[in-house]
């Protein structure tokens, strides 16, 4: 039995993940997209896994940065998730009016009030068909306020989280 690309963007439709915006910044310039495929892949040396699409927009420009800073997008910052996802259309350096935005060690974006901020130096990148999965290891990491609710991606819509207790 055969899957098809369209069963299995069905499928996956079903599957709610964070929502993330994925910045980089150096000497190529500023890159971002937003993205649900983020994962840890182990704590020691702490390593987060990205993908991407091979044909975005940021694509060269964070291969030739060689970093990626993983923002943690908080329910209250949905429009700019938005525009990083490309729905305003927007040219790249654009996005970057949406959200306030702070320079992280590595010269990446990091954005302001995010749930969570990651900032990474890429170790790996592999190609698999229509998509790059990057590999990044963790330099240093900003986390936001307990009050900063969550934003998550299902149904191919944004839903925000609501409140999660600790206990």
């Amino acid at each position: 039995m055969t899957v098809t690309r369209q069963e299995f963007r069905d499928a996956m439709a079903r599957l709610g993940a964070a929502v993330n915006i994925i910045t980089t910044g150096g000497p190529a310039g500023r890159g971002g997209f937003t993205a649900s495929a983020v994962c840890s892949v182990t704590d020691e040396p702490p390593t987060l896994l990205v993908c991407m699409n091979r044909g975005a927009t940021a694509a060269p420009v964070l291969k030739a940065n060689g970093t990626v800073c993983v923002n943690v997008v908080a329910a209250a910052q949905k429009d700019t998730a938005k525009v990083f996802a490309g729905v305003t259309k927007c040219p790249m350096e654009e996005r970057f009016l949406a959200g306030t935005w702070a320079t992280a060690e590595t010269g990446n974006p990091m954005l302001e009030g995010a749930v969570a901020a990651f900032d990474c130096r890429v170790t790996e990148i592999i190609e698999k068909g229509t998509h790059l999965v990057v590999f990044a290891e963790v330099q240093t990491i900003r986390q936001g306020s307990d009050a900063d609710h969550g934003l998550i991606y299902y149904g191919r819509d944004y839903h925000p989280l609501g409140m999660i207790s600790a206990g």
